[in-house]
């Protein structure tokens, strides 16, 4: 395992010729042109969920689909410290949203007590800006340029597809006088041929509606106020058009022939922090229609993207299809513990991303306009022994499984799923429960499914008061939610997947989706899944499948670990990529 200290040096090594980024920058110590190294091999680095190579990560930024099919995440990094601070972008690229490649820092602060913080960024295919005469695959990028005394959105465009920009020589675009004014998300509405910005007037609880025909020049159009949880304030919008299900029978949410054609819908995802029921950060979100300037909301009531503690300042990937389901990242942590888990002092890092989701409305039991978020497959090629699953059965009815995997799956990496069929109307009984294992410690983090609710209703379950790797008074460590089952159905569908530190569960497609952290001191190694006490007739089928690590094939230096990340650099006249640098930072 490599040292912090020697990481930052293999980036300057590589740093012979490479790519230099065109923002004018001043802190000396942090890498231009060159992605920072890191250690993925640590015992609390989950290995499907996307983390920084080193220090601190929050918010996801300019998330974007191009035309080459390559998805790019920015985010919110501070390259100087394991605390929030120093905001640039960083930047990271994926064929799959599962295999990550860390790129150089894209977006760097230009003075000192500067910040680049949250935004997003367009693919401006039509030259709207004049930044990309005789090309098509132009990036802006629009963010929050934060100092001491204001809050302005500035843009930077990219000539290469994303990878390095140039800050407009006529920032800030957008200027108000305030310092509560952030997070901006823009997005293209092709009836008015404009783009479209929505804002955060942070401690007004406003979302602000801007239009421009260029991406410079930006007119104020509406506000949506006041609504939904306040909170403390309002942060990171998205406002996003998402396709919805034909019925209610809650049918497979990634086929089209599902979605309904009734008219096109929006949702507004708003986050709140401070102030959420549980504690800290949340996000919900509002359904409605939108005309070009206005947002119309279908109702009052507020609706939350997880029902757990660690989802925050989601965003949609620009780019996607308006026809397919959307998709979407977030960050999983809450900012009332974010800059003290153990990671930092442990592994010298701090925070992921939850798994892609991909997003759709429906009208759900009693629920119309719901959001169905479900985890975007991971590839088959991650899975171990695909034909063979670790724990598998088609009728586990008031019985019990159990298997180890600390020699099998190595990860620690698993997905799983319980579904429960033919489950009576009414007198319902029994339940259906999971729990991942440390042999060694004790320690557990374990959920399930009660169906003896009452009155229909099926509530779900999440605890981590097992682990004993962290301790603070905010890291709540049970959570629970409801569905009401569907009578057309008379059918509960439990997927969840387990990433070392990250637990993300999805209730009947995603009509409710749970996301929670946990630090164990020992190593989870074995999974039991059981029901209990349920109705004669029901039916219980259950599959464990053990899952690789993504990281694995981007290590260098004889798997010790350490990914390097989109590197090139000049030997002798010869290109040498990523395994020659590893091998040099050994010898050292």
């Amino acid at each position: 395992m490599y040292s912090s200290a020697l990481l930052t040096l293999l980036a300057l090594l590589c740093n012979v010729q490479a790519q230099t980024s065109s923002s004018v920058y001043v802190e000396p110590t942090v890498p231009t042109g060159t992605p920072i190294p890191g250690d993925y091999s640590g015992a609390l680095r989950p290995q499907l969920h996307y983390s920084p190579p080193i220090d601190f990560m929050n918010d996801p930024n300019g998330m974007f689909l191009d035309a080459n099919g390559t998805y790019h995440l920015y985010y919110q990094y501070n390259p100087l410290g394991i605390v929030a601070g120093n905001q640039h972008w960083g930047h990271a690229t994926s064929q799959d949203l599962y295999h990550w490649v860390n790129q150089p820092i894209a977006i760097y602060p230009g003075a000192a007590g500067e910040g680049i913080f949250s935004g997003s960024a367009v693919i401006d295919v039509n030259n709207t800006s004049g930044f990309f005469p005789n090309q098509t695959n132009g990036v802006v990028a629009m963010y929050t340029l934060n100092t001491a005394t204001e809050e302005t959105q500035e843009i930077a465009y990219s000539l290469d597809g994303g990878y390095t920009f140039t800050k407009y020589a006529g920032n800030p675009v957008i200027s108000i006088g305030s310092n509560e004014f952030r997070d901006p998300k823009v997005s293209w509405y092709a009836p008015t041929q404009s783009w479209v910005a929505v804002i955060s007037y942070a401690q007004d609880f406003t979302i602000g509606f801007w239009t421009s025909p260029n991406l410079v020049n930006w007119t104020h159009a509406s506000n949506f106020t006041h609504a939904g949880i306040l909170g403390l304030q309002y942060e990171c919008p998205n406002l996003v058009s998402m396709p919805m299900l034909a019925n209610s029978s809650l049918a497979d949410p990634l086929d089209p022939s599902n979605f309904a054609s009734t008219g096109e819908m929006y949702i507004l995802q708003v986050s709140i922090n401070p102030g959420a029921p549980q504690g800290g950060s949340i996000s919900q979100y509002f359904p409605g229609t939108f005309n070009g300037t206005v947002f119309t909301p279908v109702d009052t009531a507020t609706r939350f993207t997880d029902f757990a503690k660690d989802n925050y300042a989601g965003q949609f990937f620009y780019n996607i299809p308006q026809s397919s389901p959307q998709i979407s990242i977030a960050w999983a942590s809450n900012w009332e513990y974010a800059q003290t888990v153990p990671t930092g002092p442990l592994e010298d890092f701090r925070s992921f991303m939850t798994l892609p989701r991909t997003n759709v409305l429906a009208n759900t039991t009693r629920n119309p306009y719901t959001l169905l978020a479900y985890p975007l497959p991971p590839p088959t090629s991650l899975e171990i022994t695909p034909s063979t699953p670790l724990l598998s059965s088609n009728n586990l009815t008031n019985n019990t499984l159990l298997a180890s995997y600390t020699s099998t799956v190595p990860s620690g990496a698993l997905s799983f799923s319980i579904n429960i069929t033919n489950i009576p109307q009414v007198n319902t009984t029994g339940t259906a429960n999971f729990t991942f294992l440390s042999s060694v410690t004790g320690e557990y983090v374990r959920g399930g499914v009660f169906l003896a609710g009452g009155n229909g209703d099926t509530p779900l379950w999440l605890d981590r008061s097992g682990v004993r790797g962290f301790d603070n008074p905010f890291f709540t460590d049970k959570f629970s939610t409801d569905v009401w089952l569907n009578p057309d159905t008379s059918t509960v569908r439990l997927y969840g997947v387990l990433d070392r530190s990250v637990l993300e569960v999805f209730l009947n497609n995603g009509e409710k989706a749970g996301t929670m952290i946990f630090f164990a001191e020992g190593i989870l190694d074995t999974v039991i899944i059981g029901t209990n006490d349920l109705n004669p007739g029901i039916g219980v089928s259950v599959e464990v499948v053990g899952l690789g690590s993504a990281w694995a094939a981007e290590e260098v230096g004889g798997g010790n670990g350490t990914v390097l990340g989109n590197v090139t650099a000049m030997a002798g006249g010869q290109v040498m990529r990523r395994d020659w640098v590893g091998h040099l930072g050994e010898g050292m």
